[in-house]
């Protein structure tokens, strides 16, 4: 199967563990939980990628100047089309509009479809989420120090298991 990759934050360690308490916790409940290893937050879905277009996405990536910031997660909710259970920032941090803005105006010299969809940062918790996930509400804030990005990728056709290829450094 064709691997599909993106550009996403990875939790460290500290952050990871808070999120996999909210997996077990609410995410358990209602659908397909996120194995803790695969928490994460795209920021641009890449789809599956020649080589060519892979290494101008690693090109993009590696001229990319964004500064680092703090991300706060604050929310629960969920989506009923495609079903997914989340947590999400009440208020997205201009760096992350920065970082994600300057991905994509790179990104299109790359030949690629990219989304068109306004941008609505968040990690999925949980997939195939029943009738009644819980409703949207707050949540103890999980505070993510952001201080990196990776490209990653998947295969599918299962639970998804993702795999970090690259990472890079934010920085002004």
């Amino acid at each position: 199967m064709t691997e599909r990759l993106f550009l996403a934050l990875w939790p460290g360690a500290a952050v990871r563990r808070t999120l996999a308490a909210l997996v077990r916790g609410a995410a358990a409940a209602h659908g397909r939980p996120t194995h803790p290893a695969d928490l994460h937050l795209t920021l641009v879905f890449l789809g599956p990628l020649g080589e060519s277009q892979r290494r101008c996405v690693e090109q993009v990536a590696d001229a990319l100047h964004a500064a680092p910031f703090r991300l706060r997660l604050e929310r629960l909710g969920h989506w009923r089309g495609p079903r997914v259970l989340w947590c999400a920032p009440n208020e997205t941090p201009a760096g992350l509009v920065r970082l994600v803005d300057g991905l994509n105006a790179g990104l299109t010299d790359c030949g690629l479809a990219l989304e068109r969809r306004p941008y609505r940062p968040h990690v999925t918790l949980a997939r195939q989420v029943g009738a009644d996930p819980p409703d949207e509400r707050p949540i103890a804030p999980i505070d993510w120090p952001v201080g990196d990005f990776v490209l990653a990728g998947g295969s599918g056709g299962g639970p998804p298991r993702y795999r970090i290829h690259r990472r890079w450094p934010l920085r002004p």
